[in-house]
């Protein structure tokens, strides 16, 4: 099974804004079921909220709890599918990069600490208090889209924001601060994962990218494992098997392919290495998938 990424133009009722779509999540469920019923990603940014519902939510092959209060965000290309043991409800809002970066020029979705990086869980957990407060903005995006009133992208595009500031206020609320990170650090880790999201396929040494941030490896793996509690190598390594395990359940078939365009010199090596990081085979990963 080739996993699909869909398109925010696939979806009913999508025709109302081009480059934006919200929709009470049991609605978009039920009119969207062929669509959502199996993994898949998107060209877009999503954002759901859940009132109601029990389940598990599986984003790039770690799965999360879903619960009433329950917020989840999600970037392109990132592989997801839902699996409910009571009855969903809430609210469900995606746009383009565009739709929202060419209309507030001073920043863009990268300012939100859920979109800005692989590394910060995609998902919160709110207060009933917060999950009503936000809720309310949700349901207004969702009555403002389903509407027809004068300058309505203009108000989408003001609660959508509204609603990523507050929920990113509550999302940084829960970081540790007992260990607050240094800004050289925190400069130093989001110009890492730059230049690991440009070059994990052909550069896998720690070496490289100290090098490219003109420090040394013991100081990089010194700002990692302060930060994150991983290694450097640990951390090129993860990358490599996300890209890896999207490559196999996005286009299934010759699984030497997927070790050459990640740069392995053969596929037993890198059969090895998948197996050495995740516990399974590439072969035994894929067929959860097919």
């Amino acid at each position: 099974m080739k996993i699909p990424v869909l398109n925010i133009r696939q979806f009913h009722e999508s025709s109302k804004l081009n480059e934006v779509y919200v929709n009470s999540f049991s609605h978009h469920m039920e009119l969207n079921r062929k669509l959502i019923d199996t993994p898949h990603s998107h060209d877009f940014f999503l954002c759901v909220l859940f009132f109601e519902g029990r389940g598990v939510h599986e984003i790039d092959f770690k799965t999360y709890d879903i619960q009433p209060g329950s917020i989840f965000f999600l970037k392109p290309g990132q592989t997801h599918f839902w699996d409910f043991e009571a009855p969903p409800e809430g609210y469900i809002f995606f746009h383009s990069q565009s739709f929202y970066e060419l209309n507030f020029l001073g920043h863009g979705l990268a300012l939100f600490p859920f979109y800005c990086s692989l590394l910060n869980p995609p998902i919160a957990t709110v207060t009933p208090e917060v999950l009503d407060s936000v809720g309310k903005k949700f349901k207004e995006a969702y009555s403002e889209y389903s509407g027809n009133s004068m300058l309505r992208k203009m108000k989408l595009l003001n609660l959508i924001n509204g609603i990523y500031i507050e929920l990113t206020r509550c999302y940084t609320s829960r970081t540790d601060l007992d260990k607050p990170l240094s800004s050289r650090y925190a400069d130093i880790l989001q110009r890492l994962e730059v230049l690991i999201e440009k070059h994990f396929r052909e550069e896998k040494l720690p070496k490289f990218y100290a090098d490219r941030l003109y420090i040394t490896t013991k100081h990089l793996n010194r700002v990692v494992k302060t930060t994150l509690n991983k290694t450097t190598s640990e951390l090129i390594a993860e990358r490599v098997v996300l890209e890896a395990k999207r490559m196999m359940v996005h286009s299934p078939g010759n699984l030497a392919d997927v070790a050459y365009a990640l740069d392995f010199s053969d596929y037993a090596y890198f059969s090895k290495f998948f197996k050495d990081k995740t516990g399974s085979t590439p072969t035994a990963f894929q067929k959860t998938y097919l």
